[in-house]
């Protein structure tokens, strides 16, 4: 992009033109995983994800792939925040499993708990398509110069 046709911000785009802007799209992982963002704005990214595919032996939804959701959607809301000068880059990443999920899709959602100038941290909320919490988790990821990368 020039920066005659660069946006004010990453969250001005939409889902399609902010996926097109990334290196490498939405990413092999999570294509693979069925991800898909819904909506992206500077103060909240949403995503889907189902759970065919995603589960572990007993027929649950894997909790790594909760934690992958989790990260996609943190990561996402840290881009907007630290572009166009810097890029996020995650430092740690926990996750509180609550409730099982065997079918359906799973529905994450990701707000800013902190945007700093070096660090930016966000909260993701996974539910159910009964919109009952099956997952918390939180990312944090530093801020670098975006020439470091």
């Amino acid at each position: 992009m020039s920066d005659a046709t660069a946006p004010k911000s990453l969250a001005d785009l939409s889902i399609e033109e902010f996926v097109a802007a990334m290196p490498q799209g939405m990413g092999k992982l999570n294509e693979t995983m069925g991800i898909e963002i819904k909506e992206i704005s500077e103060d909240r990214i949403v995503a889907t994800m189902p759970v065919a595919g995603n589960t572990q032996p007993y027929g649950l939804l894997h909790g790594g792939a909760s934690v992958v959701l989790a990260e996609t959607l943190g990561s996402i809301g840290s881009a907007i925040h630290a572009w166009p000068d810097k890029v996020a880059v995650g430092v740690d990443i926990n996750a509180t499993h609550h409730r099982a999920v065997t079918s359906g899709v799973v529905t994450g959602v990701a707000t800013p708990i902190h945007q700093g100038r070096s660090m930016a941290a966000f909260e993701i909320v996974i539910s159910n398509e009964a919109g009952k919490r099956v997952c918390t988790s939180r990312i944090t990821c530093a801020l670098i110069p975006a020439d470091r990368v």
